[in-house]
């Protein structure tokens, strides 16, 4: 069993940075893939940045070069950092983790979200 507490969210005008940091507790850290999932309403909730098990780190194409997803295994955090927002960034993100390198498709434990709000 895995806790996830996402945190960090907020306001920020277009062009700012802010980092999501999802806190875990339970299972070992290192045995799970890790991913943050973007939610607007009225669309599907869609992977933006996903550090597998096994296979290299990808990001959503409208956000490679700004994101950047990370892990603190010592403090069991996994970070998302988010810089040169846009408005269409905004959202609520959510942390997940899994115990395959298919974080898009067996994302078992998730986080309790976060709003981000980027305004132009």
């Amino acid at each position: 069993q895995v806790q996830l507490v996402d945190s960090g969210g907020g306001l920020v005008q277009a062009g700012g940075s802010l980092r999501l940091s999802c806190a875990a507790s339970g299972d070992t850290f290192s045995r799970l893939s890790w991913g943050w999932f973007r939610q607007v309403p009225g669309n599907l909730r869609e992977v933006v940045a996903a550090m597998p098990l096994i296979g290299r780190i990808r990001y959503l194409d409208s956000v490679k070069g700004r994101f950047t997803i990370s892990r603190d295994i010592a403090k069991n955090t996994v970070y998302l950092q988010m810089d040169s927002l846009k408005s269409e960034d905004t959202g609520v993100y959510y942390c997940a983790a899994a115990y395959t390198s298919g974080i898009d498709i067996d994302a078992r434990y998730w986080g309790q979200g976060t709003q981000v709000t980027v305004s132009s």
